[in-house]
């Protein structure tokens, strides 16, 4: 397990538009974490959510900055400003470049899919 700890900062919006809203954190390109998609824990305040994370430099939308960002199950609201704890578990994929937009929301909703099954499975 990894633990990343930061605080959540602006994107721009497209895990929203593509029904997985996530919470962004700058991450250094150093940082000794593979890129892809993990199964993961995020724990905001005093509440523990189970969380699907990506970590890398999103080739499909930029390909550009390192980043990681969570999108958490059950959660509705805003994390601006927060500082989230994410714990890293097992890793799913590898991040990969899609040719559409649609191609990219298909996997995410596998990617989810699969991590609800293997946490729901410990």
């Amino acid at each position: 397990m990894v633990i990343v700890e930061g605080v959540v900062i602006g994107g721009n919006q497209l895990g929203r538009k593509l029904g997985f809203p996530t919470a962004n954190i700058a991450i250094s390109n150093d940082l000794a974490v593979e890129n892809g998609v993990y199964c993961s824990k995020v724990f905001v305040e005093d509440k523990e959510y189970v969380a699907m994370t990506n970590v890398g430099v999103r080739p499909s939308v930029d390909g550009s900055k390192r980043l990681l960002e969570t999108h958490l199950f059950g959660f509705e609201g805003l994390l601006y400003g927060l500082t989230l704890r994410v714990e890293l578990y097992d890793k799913i994929r590898d991040e990969k470049k899609f040719s559409s937009v649609d191609e990219l929301r298909e996997q995410i909703a596998k990617d989810s899919n699969q991590i609800k099954r293997l946490m729901a499975n410990g």
